[in-house]
């Protein structure tokens, strides 16, 4: 029985585990596929380097040619990152004739469409289930488990490293600099951590999830997107104290034909599931219109846990080859791009004001906000240190985007008001 032939565009982390969970399953793969399945050439950067999985010489080559040439190799496993020169391999493998496997979220968020297409018109696949939460098979949930449900909303911590920052933040008190420096020394994050810290990783991700969770094309450009790097020690014990935990979340929502996605710091309720998720865990929480609500939860990256997703796919896409209907799977979006305006935006916000410690200071913050019929669910007055100043912490309840940024402007501009410290959306918390 001929064996499937495969080539690998990488072998860094999570290179070296698909390797090992193909040659260590090769009897769980037998009996999915009904044949044997090798990898055929491996493509590296450096054919001398030690690697921390033993593979035979022969296989390695430094040239890209000798994988998207070969008319031998039926499938090709992208982990190399990177975005042209991967992009360019991989629309290469597909006029090749070969089906692609990749983990590339940068790649997906920005040129998934175009790869998309052109895999179909080849007839090959091109899955990319571990591009988003790493072993946590969410996007094949959205595609298949929930395929007959229509999804309202996606909410979810999907990057590991802010995940993992928060929580030691949050637990033990500890500054943003030393968790930091502590996630980079265990590996959770890069020495440019820039991608994850400032949100830009979860918005890839949530760009995927979105287009696939809402079948319309959602760009980059498309998602609101804001980091951690301003999250204080303060801004975490006062929402302990009215029974929240700030986390890097991911909101993907739609409200008729309408849609918002972003990437914020948010505040959520200590009840809710994903409050509960720590260190660098990935969970995402799914709305169905029939379902209801359904969570995902697991190791957002790693080596073995992201290699599963991928294998996961590679079994998908021999099971098609074996059924003849490779290609077929990639379903155009359905419904066109409708982005919600800032008006159309509701949620809850948490604000920390310092302002002068006088008297109709707050009645005054109070008119402002009633003039934009924004109420409050939760306040607390604290005096400072400073004797001239007091510190405002509220909740508010539901409010447009348009009318919270306009009440912003005009506190920043209020000469009673000496500086509004943070602002954060609040989810989670219904009552």
């Amino acid at each position: 029985m001929k064996a499937i032939s495969i080539g690998l565009l990488g072998l860094g982390t999570v290179g070296s585990g698909v390797v090992q969970i193909i040659e260590n399953h090769q009897d769980k793969l037998m009996h999915q596929i009904g044949c044997p399945v090798k990898i055929k050439k491996i493509l590296v950067k450096n054919l001398q380097k030690d690697r921390g999985v033993i593979v035979n010489k022969s296989m390695l080559t430094d040239s890209a040619d000798d994988i998207l040439d070969d008319p031998e190799i039926d499938v090709v496993i992208e982990v190399m990152g990177g975005v042209e020169e991967t992009r360019n391999y991989l629309l290469r493998a597909v006029r090749n004739k070969k089906h692609v496997v990749t983990a590339n979220k940068d790649l997906m968020a920005l040129h998934g469409p175009e790869l998309l297409a052109e895999a179909t018109r080849n007839n090959c696949d091109l899955f990319y289930e571990a591009s988003v939460a790493g072993g946590i098979p969410i996007l094949r949930g959205l595609v298949d488990g929930l395929a007959s449900d229509r999804i309202t909303k996606m909410m979810g911590i999907v990057n590991g490293t802010t995940n993992f920052i928060l929580t030691k933040m949050s637990k033990f008190g500890s500054p943003y600099a030393e968790v930091l420096k502590e996630a980079q020394e265990l590996g959770y994050a890069e020495s440019d951590p820039t991608a994850d810290v400032e949100g830009l990783d979860a918005a890839r991700k949530m760009a995927i999830l979105a287009t696939l969770g809402f079948s319309m094309n959602i760009d980059l450009a498309d998602v609101s997107v804001k980091g951690i790097t301003s999250i204080t020690e303060e801004d975490l014990v006062y929402s302990k104290r009215l029974g929240y935990t700030i986390k890097l979340i991911g909101i993907a929502d739609r409200v008729g034909e309408k849609v918002e996605v972003s990437v914020q710091p948010t505040l959520l309720s200590e009840s809710h599931p994903l409050a509960g998720v720590n260190d660098e865990y990935n969970a995402v929480y799914v709305y169905g219109e029939a379902v209801g609500e359904t969570m995902f939860y697991g190791p957002g990256a790693g080596s073995l846990p992201t290699a599963t997703s991928i294998v996961s796919d590679l079994v998908a896409v021999m099971k098609n080859m074996r059924l003849g209907v490779n290609g077929r799977s990639a379903a155009a979006p359905q419904y066109e791009k409708i982005l919600k305006s800032d008006e159309e935006i509701l949620s809850k916000y948490f604000l920390r004001l310092h302002v002068k410690d006088e008297l109709g200071v707050f009645a005054s913050i109070t008119t402002l906000f009633s003039q934009h019929k924004i109420s409050f669910e939760k306040i607390m007055q604290l005096p400072l240190k400073d004797k001239d100043q007091s510190e405002i912490v509220l909740v508010t309840h539901k409010a447009s985007k348009k009318d919270l940024e306009d009440v912003l402007q005009k506190l920043r501009d209020n000469e009673l008001v000496h500086d509004v410290k943070s602002t954060y959306r609040v989810e989670g918390d219904e009552a």
